[in-house]
């Protein structure tokens, strides 16, 4: 919304009328018939143009005109709040260094009385618009109104609530009753990322012990998979445990190529370990932004190459990687390689699931792979982006990217189930606003079972009859009891 002097004027005026600027006793002189400017005539808000006015609380933007519909300035606030409130004379100087001209001596007032702090240490911002988040501030202080921390709203559950699939064998959770590693001795404080790491390398079934109430790990490494450990590799949170990448690195990392994990067999793209499931986790603020812009890149909170994965009952908020690029993707995932071409299962998990707590990336906000074929299972994908533009291939002059705002899928012969799952309320700069599949050979398939699919925006294009999706596959998707909108 556009902000004006229409917007702003009863601002002052309700500051002048509650800190009784007119003298008692005494009334505003009365303005001249039709008013004293002359271009706020019919004007829903003229009567109290004219009489801030008339309180000399603005003096119009000419001698004539008060200008209703422009914009209001930081300066031009300061000048509406210093008039209002009469306040004293500054008798030090803020040391803002932009504030010389006509609104020098009210924004002196302001910052004296407490009432800004500038926009910089350095900096005022006169010529600034006044963000209507900007003038409650302003008016808290003027005021002396207390703040109001509200409570954190909840994070969204695990899951698509009204999901009732069957869990397709293998794909729910693993025993965790004997574990091998256990995080932690009761404590918070024992939980750590030093822990994390530690344990993951060590593999095998791990669980954590952070005492009774929920927990964020901030996560000062990255956990990184041994492929000679296992074969089966659990990480269990509970319920209670969340992973932070602290907005400055990827979170988890598996990789059965990658030699300094160690080779384990000489056909490491396809081998059937480690077996790695993470269930019962939360991933927030995992940023993957410097690790790679090509098909290596990708994947905010977790990385996976070879071997088996999959996802139980777990969360992902808040995750990203390079913003543009033709190739990188899976703001919180990103997926290569899976034994036999099996699928990756994601099973009453949620990816973002509320505005503001959704995961981005270049391609597939939320979940990116080449090749793999993902079967998801009574899950929540929303409120993710694509945030490249151009497409793949890049075209000239553009960084790519833009392609599948919350999955984004590519390669041969491969395979997406949705099976009641909700992709809601995700975006992608160029195509498939929910999801984007390519099967470059057309071998691909795309089924949709009871799931939901809508207000997907694809900002570039789509595949007609099917909002919010772009695909080249085998034939048509097959849809089954499921919207698509």
């Amino acid at each position: 919304m556009s902000r004006s002097r229409t917007l702003l004027v009863a601002i002052p005026l309700a500051l002048a009328a509650a800190l009784a600027s007119t003298a008692p006793g005494t009334a505003a002189e009365p303005s001249p018939p039709g008013g004293h400017f002359t271009d706020d005539d019919g004007n829903i808000h003229e009567s109290a143009i004219e009489a801030i006015e008339a309180e000399a609380i603005t003096r119009g933007c000419s001698p004539t005109r008060y200008c209703p519909n422009d914009p209001v300035t930081r300066g031009q606030m300061a000048a509406f709040l210093n008039r209002a409130l009469d306040l004293p004379a500054a008798t030090t100087a803020s040391g803002f260094t932009d504030t010389t001209g006509t609104f020098a001596d009210d924004i002196e007032r302001l910052r004296a009385a407490g009432i800004t702090v500038g926009c910089a240490p350095t900096r005022y911002c006169t010529n600034d618009p006044v963000t209507r988040a900007e003038m409650a501030t302003f008016l808290m202080r003027a005021l002396g109104l207390d703040p109001i921390v509200p409570a954190p709203r909840p994070l969204p559950v695990a899951g698509n609530p009204a999901g009732t699939a069957p869990i397709p064998p293998g794909a729910g959770a693993e025993p965790t009753g004997v574990p091998d590693v256990v995080i932690g001795d009761g404590t918070a404080a024992s939980c750590t990322s030093a822990a994390v790491v530690a344990a993951v390398a060590r593999g095998g079934v791990i669980t954590f012990d952070c005492g009774p109430d929920p927990i964020t790990i901030e996560m000062l490494a990255t956990a990184k998979v041994f492929n000679d450990t296992g074969p089966e590799i659990v990480i269990d949170g509970g319920g209670l445990v969340t992973l932070s990448g602290r907005g400055e690195r990827r979170i988890l990392y598996m990789n059965t190529c990658d030699q300094a994990q160690v080779w384990t067999t000489p056909t490491c793209q396809n081998q059937d370990h480690p077996r790695l499931t993470v269930q019962n986790l939360t991933f927030i603020d995992g940023n993957a932004t410097n690790e790679g812009i090509d098909l290596a890149g990708g994947g905010g909170a977790i990385w996976v190459r070879g071997g088996r994965f999959k996802i139980v009952n777990s969360r992902f908020f808040d995750n990203t990687c390079a913003a543009t690029g033709p190739d990188v993707a899976g703001g919180a995932v990103r997926v290569f390689s899976q034994y036999n071409g099996l699928p990756v299962h994601v099973t009453n998990s949620t990816f973002g699931g509320a505005a503001g707590r959704g995961n981005s990336c270049s391609n597939g906000g939320a979940i990116g792979s080449i090749g793999v074929s993902m079967t998801f299972v009574n899950s929540l994908l929303s409120d993710n982006t694509a945030t490249g533009w151009g497409a793949n291939p890049n075209p000239p002059g553009t960084p790519g990217g833009g392609n599948g705002g919350a999955i984004a899928n590519d390669g041969l012969t491969f395979t997406l189930t949705l099976l009641d799952t909700v992709i809601e309320d995700n975006v992608a700069n160029e195509g498939g606003g929910g999801v984007f599949f390519v099967s470059n050979n057309r071998t691909g398939r795309l089924f949709i079972t009871d799931s939901t699919l809508r207000r997907n925006d694809s900002l570039g294009f789509e595949t007609a009859g099917y909002p919010g999706i772009f695909y080249l596959g085998s034939g048509s998707p097959v849809v089954a009891g499921s919207t698509i909108s």
